[in-house]
């Protein structure tokens, strides 16, 4: 049974609505968001009109605002931004449709000034601008506005995408946009690209980089948008009507041989069951061989236009080839999932002990990091750690600190690794994290029993300080952190 002091509703009311009040108002005293958010709800009391007066009196304050928005205030505006978010679509969208999405519209066109004063890295802001786009699509859905009118509404919105915060839109209008509305966003969205391929850029304005046929000013990368957007635009509503072939034709002859582009082309054909025409496309768009970095979705792509055409063994082989040769762990989750019980367990040792042998060990400690194979990671580098690469930092970071309870270690040969490159290789800019790893291997000394045929920590500081004592920095570093 919950204590009366516990902070629950029932417990609240036994207060009355007298005290609560009270502490309403104390509470609130010196919280501006605190007050906002009362009064949303005693304006919900009265009437829709009052709630929306509220709503528009704030986000005009939002509008107007000037003062530049740090990664610290971020995270205050995000829970401002969601307050009036929810109190359209909690308050005022059951009440009032039609005055919901004006001001849902509204909120989404205070997107350009937010984004144009703000620095937010974590992408929290964005997705509030993302979310208000499926509530303005079910909004617009239950409003009476019309398909045309929606059209053109979304239209204007799409022209003014410049941080992507309306990338969501044409897909969450599509129940309301219906196909009447659709052919007149295509209509619009059609002109708006031969306008943009038609339009000569003006090579005015400042100079924001350089191509191989000169500089790039400022007004030709904005002309270049416009079509990019339209285009975009366009394969939205290709991809709405189920028209592939009109998908297609959007893509230029260059486009089309990009994997990545082609991957997009085969995976409409495949939903449209043109499985044949998947396969030609993709094969005509081919990676490069001895590319150091896999196209998963090309590869994907293929296996599943090669299953489609009833080649299973053949998108198998394809599957097991691509794993073997750059060890995405995709490729071979597809693989072992189509495999008979228990003929998938002979095939991931086969698998582990491919990777363990494989000729780039920092590519194999990151497979084994991310399928993940925690004993497979700790045998590999304790087996090849003098092939490991000491400057792939953002691999060696976090598989030792994965590493480190079970298999001390092998974590504390991965930070070494780190630590010999910085020092070996006057790495000035890593003396600090250099440091501390340093003194994470003496802490983890603690745990090791037997270092085997591996220096002891003691015995690996002395040779630290014999063959980089001159390296000054280092040490310092090393002294304030101690």
């Amino acid at each position: 049974m919950a204590k009366k002091t516990t902070l629950n509703a029932k417990n609240l009311e036994a207060l009355g609505t007298k005290r609560l009040a009270e502490l309403l108002i104390e509470i609130s005293t010196g919280s501006a968001a605190h007050k906002r958010r009362l009064r949303l709800e005693l304006a919900g009391e009265q009437s829709s009109a009052e709630v929306a007066r509220e709503i528009n009196k704030h986000l005009s304050r939002i509008q107007r605002a000037r003062s530049f928005i740090d990664w610290r205030k971020v995270k205050k505006l995000k829970a401002d931004l969601e307050t009036q978010r929810l109190a359209i679509t909690e308050k005022l969208e059951p009440q009032d449709p039609d005055e919901a999405l004006e001001l849902i519209w509204r909120f989404l066109h205070l997107s350009d000034s937010i984004f144009a004063r703000s620095d937010d890295g974590s992408g929290s802001l964005i997705e509030s601008f993302h979310a208000a786009c499926a509530d303005a699509g079910r909004i617009a859905k239950a409003s009476k506005t019309s398909p045309e009118a929606l059209a053109e509404k979304l239209f204007q919105a799409l022209q003014d995408n410049g941080y992507g915060q309306y990338d969501p839109l044409i897909e969450e209008m599509i129940p309301a946009l219906g196909t009447g509305g659709l052919a007149c966003l295509k209509e619009l969205s059609t002109q708006w690209l031969d306008e943009a391929r038609q339009e000569k850029p003006r090579r005015e304005g400042r100079i924001i980089g350089m191509s191989q046929n000169g500089p790039i000013h400022e007004d030709e990368v904005y002309s270049r948008h416009d079509g990019l957007s339209a285009h975009i635009a366009l394969e939205a509503i290709a991809d709405a009507e189920g028209d592939v072939d009109a998908y297609i034709a959007l893509q230029t002859e260059q486009a089309r041989k990009s994997p990545v582009i082609a991957a997009r082309m085969a995976e409409r054909l495949l939903k449209a069951g043109r499985a044949g025409e998947a396969l030609t496309r993709l094969d005509q768009a081919s990676p490069e061989k001895g590319r150091s970095f896999p196209v998963l979705e090309w590869e994907q792509s293929r296996a599943e236009a090669l299953e489609a055409l009833g080649r299973a063994n053949e998108a198998q082989q394809f599957r097991w080839r691509c794993f073997q040769a750059l060890l995405e762990p995709q490729h071979l989750r597809d693989y072992l999932k189509r495999l008979p019980d228990f003929d998938d367990i002979e095939a991931e040792e086969k698998a582990m002990s491919w990777v363990a042998a494989y000729p780039d060990v920092n590519a194999a400690l990151l497979f084994f990091m991310e399928w993940p194979a925690r004993r497979e990671a700790n045998a590999l580098t304790l087996d090849r750690h003098a092939e490991i690469d000491g400057n792939d930092y953002e691999i060696l970071t976090p598989a030792s600190e994965a590493l480190k309870e079970r298999y001390p270690l092998a974590a504390t040969l991965l930070l070494r690794a780190m630590i010999d490159f910085s020092l070996e290789n006057t790495r000035s800019s890593r003396y600090k994290h250099a440091a501390r790893h340093l003194i994470e291997c003496e802490t983890l000394a603690l745990q090791i029993d037997d270092f085997g045929s591996y220096e002891p920590h003691d015995v690996y500081l002395d040779k630290l300080q014999r063959e980089q004592g001159g390296k000054t920095r280092f040490w310092a570093a090393m002294d304030r952190l101690c």
